[in-house]
């Protein structure tokens, strides 16, 4: 794939503002497009804009984690004051199958993050052969629990389970990734609103609108078309009215697309394969990769990076994530949000 790619000559704008938007969009109530809570400020000219001929320095690092954090709290505050008003709180279930460490790892996040604002977490460990009739039982039980209101399987499963029928047992209502199909049919319709949007492409949106990046007109990018990130991503940018692409394996002369992007979110799970030479100069890029790469320098003997090379790309880019620390963050706090939201649906609570 790499051979597709060459060097880039034009050139690119401002997309958005340094200015840090303070707003949580509500989960919950997701128009045509989503507002934030408050107008956003005009955007400042960062990059290269072509009206100007100024060109940008630097480029803006988004982080996630004063996002992450200032959506935990507000979180909290929404469960102690449910729990002040008809003694209940949100209650999460997980489902971990096998010994992968990523999935373990990716858990304990999870269970940390729920202790942290008061989520009451549950979890079942499943063997690695552990039948898809045994799986399905345990996802039934949570189902017709009154006190679970979110339910996670953690994904990837082993290949012997078939991801798309445990998927598809899943209660909708409680469905907090928000990949049963209902969910997923929802988002992709207009003037349709999908129970729970999926964590990753919301914390993507989330970070987009904090930052203040345009959407509306813009030519957006999605590297990869996966039900966790790049498929929802798209979506949720077509509601925001982008013109969007999704690229994947079977995409011809993908180089040229991804150089008209002015917003590129990458899915890919193959570390640094986006180059400088691949984006246009001035654009905003979204890494939703999360990669393990062998480095005999750090004491856990590798690190994490992302599908972009960090260290090319911002030189050329308005904006940018960190991986770790930009989106990652922010989707951790995007799944207490929709438990939150679900436990108040389930107990008509606003």
């Amino acid at each position: 794939m790499v051979g597709f790619w060459h060097r880039l000559g034009t050139k690119g704008k401002a997309l958005y503002s340094a200015t840090l938007s303070p707003p949580f969009s509500s989960p919950l109530n997701l128009p045509h497009i989503w507002v934030p809570t408050q107008t956003p400020h005009r955007p400042l000219s960062s990059g290269f804009h072509r009206a100007t001929g100024q060109t940008q320095s630097a480029a803006e690092i988004m982080s996630g984690k004063p996002i992450a954090k200032d959506i935990k709290l507000r979180v909290a505050a929404e469960i102690s004051r449910m729990k002040a008003a008809i003694g209940r709180l949100p209650g999460l279930a997980m489902v971990l199958v096998g010994y992968r460490e990523d999935s373990h790892a990716y858990v304990h996040i999870k269970l940390k993050a729920c202790n942290e604002v008061g989520i009451e977490t549950s979890i079942v460990q499943l063997p690695q052969d552990c039948t898809q009739d045994r799986l399905i039982d345990v996802v039934s039980s949570f189902n017709s629990n009154p006190s679970v209101h979110g339910i996670i399987v953690q994904l990837p499963l082993p290949q012997h389970l078939d991801e798309e029928t445990i998927i598809n047992f899943v209660s909708p209502e409680k469905d907090v990734d928000g990949f049963h199909p209902l969910n997923m049919g929802n988002l992709a319709l207009r003037g349709r609103e999908p129970l729970f949007i999926p964590c990753a492409p919301k914390a993507c949106i989330e970070l987009l609108l904090r930052y203040r990046v345009e959407i509306i007109g813009k030519n957006a990018v999605v590297i990869g078309r996966s039900k966790i990130a790049g498929l929802s991503t798209s979506l949720l940018l077509q509601r925001h009215h982008a013109t969007v692409s999704t690229l994947h394996s079977f995409t011809n002369n993908p180089e040229q697309i991804i150089r008209r992007a002015d917003i590129v979110v990458s899915d890919v799970g193959i570390p640094n394969i986006v180059r400088c030479d691949w984006l246009m100069p001035g654009a905003v890029v979204v890494d939703m990769g999360t990669n393990s790469v062998k480095d005999p320098n750090s004491p856990r003997g590798f690190r994490t990076t992302g599908d972009v090379c960090y260290e090319e790309a911002i030189k050329v880019v308005s904006a940018i994530t960190p991986v770790p620390g930009g989106v990652g963050p922010v989707v951790i706090s995007m799944l207490l949000s929709n438990t939150l939201d679900s436990a108040k649906r389930a107990y008509g609570f606003t």
